[in-house]
C-alpha cells in the first residue's frame, strides 16, 4: 500500500508503541526512557529557548552545516565515507531478549542503524564524538557506550564482533588524537552554529512530538530536546531532494523522493515560520558557491553595498553592486531597467568571466566611490534598517541617483558622449560607469564607420570588462536628475531589444470580440516590423510612413487561433488596453510562430519568461485576486495550454499550474466581470479590467474546462483523476440505488439517458444528481453508456486483447499477477477509473442478496460494456468477474478501509429503510402530508398528497384554491417550515420541492402556508443593489463549540462575515486577512429566529445550519447570528436567497406559476386508507380512526 511509503508505520508490540522513524529502543510515552514529560515540553514554542541553551547540541556536526565564517571556504563539504557496513543484531535496552536485525554503517562520524540496507532514512544516528567505550561482551555480542546510554549490538561470530569493535575505537580515537570534536562536544570551548529553526512538531502516525532542527542544508530529527543536546538523533534529511508543500490550517509536507513527512506546527504563524526556513534550507541545498567566491575574493564585496550586511549574496549586474537579500527586495522593485537583480549562488548562467572580473575590479568600494559619494550620515543605512527606510534610500541612490558623484561633463549631451568613446579604449571603468549613468548613451555614434558604436569600439581595443559593462547597460534607465515628490514604487518594463519583420495580411481593427469566420478577401497584406518595443503595419516594405502601430507595452493579450479558423489558416489576434483587436494572419505556420514569439517576447515581463516555452493558445496579463488578500488587485501573467492554466503571480517564486478539468467550480460573476476558478484549497478571481480580453480569457477558459474529447483522460475529472460522470453516478447509486433489484440489468427511459448523458457531456461538473428528479436505473444506464462509447475503452485498445487471453491462464497466482502488471501499465486516469468502478462493483456484489446482483450477473452486464464487444466473447465477462473476485489482491486494497465502507454503505441502507418506514407512499407513490393555514389549529388543518414533483409554489396554491382564497396584488403567500422546538421558520422556495423536505422533518415541525410580510422589503432591497454580497459584524454563537473556533458555547461573540457568491467567510476582525472559517452558501440552510434558551442578545437573529453530504459521513453543524436591527437581519437574509436561486427569490409572474401547476388533486383516493405524516401522535391516532370510519371524513370541510 503507499501508506508504507507515504507515513511513518506506528507498530504496536506487547501494548507498547514504536515508531518506525524511531529506534527499537525508543517507546514513546515510556516515563522509564525520557528524562521528564515530553507532554510539558511541548507547549513552548522554539522561541522559548535561548540561543545559549540551544547551541549545546552535539548532534549538528560541521560538515552540512553552514557557518558565516565557513561558507566562504567550504559551503558544502561531501559526506565522509561509509568505512564498514553490514547486518548486526541489535538488543533494546528496556531487557527485551529479542534481538532485532539492523543494517549498520560507520563513518568518520555516525554510527547509524537502519531497517535495511536500502532505508536512506536512518532509526538513529550515534555520533562517534560521543562515543566513550567499546566492551566485549558474552558471546558475539559488543556494547557502544555514549555520555548516557548504552547500545547493544551482536555479530555473527567472534571475529565480526572483533573487527567492528576495532573499526568503532579506530573511528573514535581519530577523532580525539585530531581534536576535532567541534559541535560533538559538550566542553566550554564548543562554539557549535547557530540553527535557523528549531521546536517541536507532530509528525503524522506518531503520538509524540519530535523535536525539528533546521541547519544549513539539513533538517534533523530528535526525539526530545534532551536528545538534542546530547547529540542522539533519529536521522537527518538532505534538502538538496527536498520539497516543502503548504497544506491545510497548520500543516505542511516536507516531501522527498523516498518519504513525505508531513509536519504539523502549533499555530498557522508558527507553521508559516518553519515553510520559510525550509524551502531556504532547499534553495541552500541547491546553491552553488563558486561565483559567490570569486566575488567575495575582493574584500568590499563581502558587505553590502547599500546597508554593510556581511555576505550579501545578491548583485545588480548593471549597476556593478552586490547587496543583501533584504536589499535585493527593494532592488527588485525598482524594475528591470534600473536595477538587473541576480544570485551569486543561483544565477550561474549569467556569470561570464568577464562580468566576474568586472565586479572584482570595481567592488562595492569603487562602485561606492559614484553612487553613495554625498550620503547624509542621517540618510544612510544599517543592517537593521526597516524595509521602508531601505525602499526610500534605495530608490533614491539608484533611481534618482541623489547621491552620485556627478560628471564634470553632466548635462552636456554630446560631450558626455565623446568622452564615453574616448574612455572604453582605456580600462579605467569606474569612469565609464561615472560617464554612463551621468547620461552618457551607450548606443551612441561613434563616428568610427568601421566601428560605430562603443561596444565595437571596445572591442576593437580589446578591453572585455568595458564591453561587459556596456553590454549590462544597452537598455538601462539613467537615474532622473529631479529630486522631490512621494517616492511610490513604480515598476518598469525594460526597452525590450526583440527585432522582427516581415509581411502579414491584417484585417480592420475592431471592438468587439471576432465571432465569425473571416474570409481572405477580409484580409489586407502589410510590411510589419517589431523594433524598440513598437510594432508598425505599413502599406509595403517601399513605405517610410506606417498605417498605424502598437507599442508593446499597450498589448495585454496574445491568442493564436486554430488552424483554419478564418480565411488564411494561420492566424492570430492582439488585444490592446484601449479595447481594440487586431487580426493577423499569414502562409506558413512557421511564420506565425516567429511572430508570436518576438511579440510576445516584447511585453511579457522577464520574471514570467517561463511561460514563453508553452505551446499557448492565448497569453497576456490579468488582474487577480486569491481567497488571501481580497482587499486589493493584483496583476498576473496567465498562459492558457490545453487544459492547463499557468500563471506567473507578482508574489509567487515561480510558476504555478492549474488544471481547468479538475475544478471544482467555474462561473462567471458577469455583472462584475470576474472569473471564479475554485480548485482544491483555493479560489482564484480573475478580474477584467477590460471587457474585450476579459470575454476573451473567459470563453477560453470555460471551454478549456470542458471534456476535449471522447477518451477517458479528455473528460473533467476529480481530484483522483476519475471522470466526474463515473463519480456523479457512482455515488448516486450508491446512496439511493445500491439495494435496487436487478439494478444495471434494468433499462431506463431512453430520451432521459440520452438528455442526462448529453448534459454531462456538455458540462459534466455542473449536473447535480437528486432523488426525486432522476431515476436510479437512468443513471445506472447512464454509466453503462459512458463507457461503451468512451474511445479506445476502460482497458485501452491496444491491451484489450491481452486483458482477454489472460482468463486463460489456469494458475491462479500467475493470473492474478498478470492482472496486476496489465493494471499498472494503464494509463493514469483509466487505472483510477477501473479501480473506482471495481470498488463500485464489488460493494454491489456484496448486497446481492437484495439487488439480485451477484458476480456473475455483474460480468454479464459489464463485461461486453467494458470491452466495447458484442457479448459473444465469453472472456470479456470473465475478465470483470475475475477482477472484482480478487478485487482486494490486484488492487493492494487495505482491508479494513474496504470494511469500513461496507459497514457505511449498511448504515446508509438501514436509514434509508427507517425512512421509508416513517414515510409510507400511496397507492401512487404520492404521500399524505398536513399542512396548516396561517398557523396551527385543529380547524386550520388541510391534509394533502405530496407528488414527487410538486413545489412549494404548487402547494400554496394548492392550499388557497381549497379555502377559495383570492391573491391580491402584493400578497406575497408562501410555504414555511416551522420548527416548534428550535423557535425558528424559513419560508421555502417557490420552486423548492416538498417531498425532500417533508423527508428532513421532525417530529416537532410542519408545514403552514401565511404570508411573508418581508417579502416586499427584501426584493426592494435586492432591486437596489448592484451586486449581490453582504458584509459586516454580526453576533456569533457556536453550537456546542462544533466549529473548532475557540469560543464559549454559552455565549455570543463579535464577528466580521462576508457574504459572497460562493462562500460565506467568518473573520474575527475587520482587519483579519485570513478566515477563520469558510462555507458552500449552496450548503447553508438558513431559517429565522433563534431559541430563547440561548439568551440572545436581540430579538433580530438567523440559525444557520451547514450539510455537508460529500464527506465519508454527512456532518451537520448549527450555529447563530444575531443582528442589530430587524432591516439588517432582513437584508442578510435576503441575500443568503438570492445567492442560493441566482437572484430568482421571487417569482415575476405568479398568476402564470398558478395556472401551470398540476390540476387540482382528486380528494378521491382509491380504497387505499392514507394517513397523515405529520402532526401529534393524538392527532395521527384521530385521523386513523376518521379514515376507518368514513375514507372521505377529513376532506368534509374542503
Amino acid at each position: 500500500m503507499a501508506e508504507k511509503d507515504e507515513f511513518l508505520v506506528v507498530p504496536k508490540l506487547e501494548h507498547r508503541r514504536l515508531s518506525s522513524l524511531y529506534s527499537d529502543d525508543e517507546i514513546l510515552d515510556d516515563d522509564g526512557e525520557a528524562a521528564s514529560d515530553p507532554a510539558n515540553r511541548v507547549r513552548h514554542s522554539w522561541k522559548d529557548y535561548g540561543l545559549s541553551t540551544l547551541q549545546d547540541s552535539v548532534y549538528l556536526p560541521s560538515l552540512g552545516r553552514i557557518t558565516p565564517s565557513a561558507r566562504k571556504e567550504d559551503p558544502s563539504p561531501p559526506l565522509s565515507p561509509v568505512i564498514r557496513q553490514g547486518w548486526l543484531d541489535k538488543n533494546p535496552p528496556q531487557g527485551s531478549l529479542i534481538y532485532q536485525r539492523r543494517w549498520v554503517k560507520l563513518d568518520a562520524d555516525y554510527l547509524r542503524y537502519f531497517d535495511s540496507e536500502k532505508d536512506i532514512y536512518s532509526k538513529r544516528i550515534i555520533p562517534t564524538s560521543s562515543i566513550t567505550s567499546i566492551s566485549n561482551v558474552g558471546e558475539q555480542k559488543f556494547e557502544v557506550v555514549t555520555h548516557n546510554r548504552t547500545f547493544a549490538f551482536r555479530a555473527e561470530s567472534d571475529l565480526e564482533r572483533s573487527e567492528w569493535v576495532s573499526v568503532i575505537q579506530d573511528a573514535v580515537g581519530d577523532h580525539r588524537s585530531s581534536g576535532d570534536v567541534g559541535a560533538h562536544s559538550l566542553g566550554p570551548s564548543s562554539v557549535p552554529p547557530t540553527p535557523e529553526m528549531q521546536g517541536y512538531l507532530e509528525l503524522r502516525g506518531l503520538r509524540s512530538k519530535l523535536y525539528v532542527v533546521v541547519s544549513g542544508d539539513k533538517v534533523f530529527l530528535y526525539k526530545n530536546l534532551e536528545d538534542y543536546k546530547l547529540g542522539i538523533g533519529i536521522t537527518s534529511i538532505e534538502m538538496n531532494v527536498g520539497n516543502v508543500k503548504d497544506t491545510d490550517r497548520r500543516s505542511f509536507d516536507l516531501i522527498t523522493p523516498y518519504r513525505i513527512f508531513s509536519f504539523a506546527a502549533e499555530s498557522d504563524q508558527l507553521k508559516e515560520q518553519w515553510v520559510e526556513a525550509m524551502r531556504e534550507s532547499v534553495a541552500e541545498a541547491l546553491s552553488n558557491y563558486e561565483v559567490a567566491k570569486k566575488i567575495w575574493s575582493e574584500e568590499s564585496n563581502r558587505f553590502c553595498a547599500d546597508c554593510r550586511a556581511t555576505m550579501p549574496e545578491w548583485a545588480a549586474i548593471n549597476l556593478c553592486v552586490v547587496f543583501c537579500k533584504r536589499c535585493a527586495g527593494e532592488h527588485r522593485g525598482l524594475g528591470p531597467s534600473i536595477s538587473k537583480v541576480r544570485s551569486l549562488k543561483m544565477d550561474k548562467k549569467v556569470w561570464t568571466e568577464e562580468l566576474i572580473q568586472l565586479f572584482r575590479v570595481l567592488g562595492n568600494e569603487r562602485a561606492n566611490l559614484f553612487w553613495a559619494a554625498n550620503v547624509p550620515p542621517s540618510e544612510d543605512l544599517v543592517p537593521a534598517s526597516c524595509s521602508d527606510d531601505r525602499r526610500r534610500f534605495i530608490a533614491a541612490k539608484y533611481r534618482e541617483g541623489k547621491y552620485r558623484r556627478y560628471h564634470q561633463l553632466f548635462g552636456n549631451q554630446q560631450e558626455l558622449d565623446n568622452a564615453l568613446c574616448i574612455n572604453v579604449q582605456s580600462d579605467d571603468v569606474l569612469e565609464t560607469l561615472s560617464l554612463v549613468f551621468c547620461g552618457a548613451s551607450v548606443n551612441c555614434d561613434t563616428g568610427n564607420p568601421e566601428f560605430p558604436t562603443t561596444i565595437s569600439l571596445a572591442q576593437s581595443f580589446n578591453q572585455k570588462l568595458q564591453v561587459e559593462l556596456l553590454s549590462q547597460n544597452r537598455n538601462t534607465e539613467v537615474p532622473r536628475s529631479e529630486v522631490g515628490g512621494p517616492m511610490d514604487t513604480v515598476h518598469y518594463m525594460a526597452p525590450p531589444s526583440i527585432t522582427h519583420n516581415g509581411f502579414l495580411f491584417k484585417t480592420a481593427s475592431m471592438a468587439r470580440p471576432i465571432t465569425e469566420r473571416k474570409s481572405k478577401e477580409e484580409f489586407s497584406r502589410r510590411w510589419c516590423t517589431l523594433n524598440d518595443g513598437n510594432f508598425h503595419y505599413y502599406e509595403s516594405d517601399k513605405n517610410a510612413t506606417p498605417n498605424g502601430g502598437l507599442k508593446m507595452k499597450e498589448i495585454v493579450c496574445l491568442a493564436v487561433n486554430p488552424p483554419e479558423r478564418h480565411g488564411y489558416d494561420y492566424t492570430f489576434e492582439i488585444y490592446s488596453d484601449s479595447e481594440r483587436l487586431y487580426l493577423f494572419g499569414a502562409d506558413s505556420q512557421e511564420s506565425v510562430k516567429e511572430w508570436v514569439k518576438s511579440i510576445t517576447k516584447s511585453f511579457i515581463p522577464a520574471s514570467a519568461e517561463d511561460l514563453l516555452n508553452r505551446d499557448f493558445e492565448r497569453i497576456g496579463r490579468l488582474k487577480y485576486k486569491d481567497g488571501l488578500n481580497l482587499q486589493s488587485s493584483r496583476v498576473g501573467c496567465f498562459a492558457l495550454v490545453g487544459s492547463m492554466l499557468h500563471t506567473c503571480f507578482e508574489d509567487s517564486g515561480g510558476e504555478e499550474v492549474i488544471h481547468l478539468r479538475k475544478l471544482q467550480e467555474l462561473s462567471i460573476q458577469q455583472e462584475n466581470e470576474v472569473l471564479v476558478l475554485v480548485e482544491r484549497g483555493r479560489t482564484l478571481y480573475i478580474e477584467g479590467e477590460r471587457k474585450l480580453d476579459f470575454l476573451g480569457w473567459s470563453a477560453a477558459i470555460q471551454q478549456a474546462a470542458r471534456s476535449s474529447g471522447d477518451t477517458l483522460c479528455q473528460q473533467q475529472l476529480t481530484e483522483s483523476d476519475i471522470p466526474v460522470i463515473v463519480d456523479r453516478c457512482v455515488d448516486y447509486i450508491t446512496q439511493c440505488g445500491l439495494t435496487s433489484e436487478g439494478i444495471y440489468r434494468k433499462s431506463g427511459v431512453n430520451s432521459k439517458i440520452a438528455a442526462l448523458l448529453e448534459s454531462f457531456r456538455r458540462d459534466a461538473r455542473s449536473v447535480r444528481l437528486k432523488e426525486g428528479e432522476h431515476q436510479v436505473d437512468d443513471v445506472s444506464n447512464v454509466l453503462k453508456r459512458f463507457f461503451r462509447d468512451v474511445e479506445g475503452g476502460i482497458f485501452t485498445s491496444e491491451a484489450s486483447q491481452d486483458w482477454l487471453s489472460t482468463t486463460g491462464l489456469t494458475d491462479e497466482t500467475q493470473k492474478i499477477s498478470q492482472y496486476q502488471f496489465l493494471l499498472g501499465n494503464l494509463p493514469r486516469v483509466n487505472k483510477a477509473t477501473l479501480r473506482a468502478l471495481v470498488n463500485h462493483l464489488y460493494c454491489i456484489q456484496c448486497f446481492a442478496d437484495m439487488n439480485q446482483m451477484n458476480l456473475h450477473n455483474l460480468a454479464i452486464v459489464f463485461g461486453p460494456t467494458l470491452f466495447q464487444t458484442d457479448g459473444k466473447d465469453y472472456n470479456a465477462g470473465r475478465v470483470v468477474e475475475e477482477l472484482i473476485e480478487h478485487y482486494v489482491t490486484v488492487f493492494n486494497v487495505n482491508e479494513q478501509q474496504l470494511q469500513k465502507q461496507l459497514d457505511e454503505i449498511t448504515v446508509i441502507i438501514k436509514v434509508r429503510e427507517n425512512l421509508n418506514a416513517k414515510v409510507p407512499p400511496s397507492g401512487s407513490g404520492d404521500f399524505i402530508c398536513t399542512v396548516y393555514l396561517e398557523e396551527k389549529k385543529e380547524t386550520a388543518e388541510q391534509h394533502v398528497k405530496i407528488p414527487a414533483t410538486m413545489i412549494a409554489a404548487e402547494l400554496t396554491f394548492e392550499i388557497l384554491d381549497r379555502r377559495k382564497i383570492s391573491v391580491r396584488d402584493k400578497d406575497y403567500w408562501c410555504c414555511f417550515e416551522v420548527n416548534e422546538k428550535d423557535e425558528t421558520e424559513r419560508p421555502l422556495h417557490y420552486q423548492e420541492k416538498v417531498l425532500p423536505v417533508l423527508h428532513s422533518l421532525g417530529t416537532d415541525s410542519y408545514l403552514v402556508v401565511k404570508k411573508h410580510i418581508s417579502m416586499e422589503a427584501m426584493l426592494v432591497y435586492l432591486a437596489s443593489k448592484v451586486e449581490v454580497s453582504k458584509h459586516g459584524m454580526m453576533k456569533f454563537r457556536e453550537e456546542r463549540n462544533l466549529l473548532g473556533l475557540g469560543l464559549g458555547a454559552g455565549s455570543f461573540h463579535d464577528r466580521y462575515f462576508i457574504l459572497s457568491s460562493t462562500s460565506l467567510r467568518l473573520y474575527k476582525e475587520v482587519r483579519s486577512n485570513r478566515p477563520e472559517k469558510e462555507w458552500p452558501v449552496k450548503n447553508l440552510r438558513v431559517y429565522q429566529g433563534i431559541r430563547k434558551k440561548l439568551r440572545p442578545p436581540t430579538c433580530w437573529g438567523l440559525t444557520v445550519v451547514h450539510e455537508n453530504e460529500k464527506h465519508e459521513k454527512p456532518e451537520r453543524q448549527q450555529w447563530y447570528l444575531c443582528c442589530d436591527t430587524q432591516a439588517d437581519m432582513r437584508e442578510w437574509f435576503a441575500t443568503f436567497m438570492s445567492i442560493q436561486h441566482e437572484g430568482s427569490v421571487w417569482p415575476a409572474d405568479t398568476m402564470k406559476v398558478r395556472a401551470n401547476r398540476t390540476a387540482p388533486l382528486d380528494v378521491r383516493l382509491g380504497n387505499v386508507s392514507l394517513i397523515p405524516l405529520r402532526g401529534s401522535e393524538n392527532e395521527m391516532r384521530n385521523s386513523v380512526a376518521a379514515f376507518t370510519a368514513d375514507p372521505l371524513a377529513l376532506f368534509r370541510n374542503v
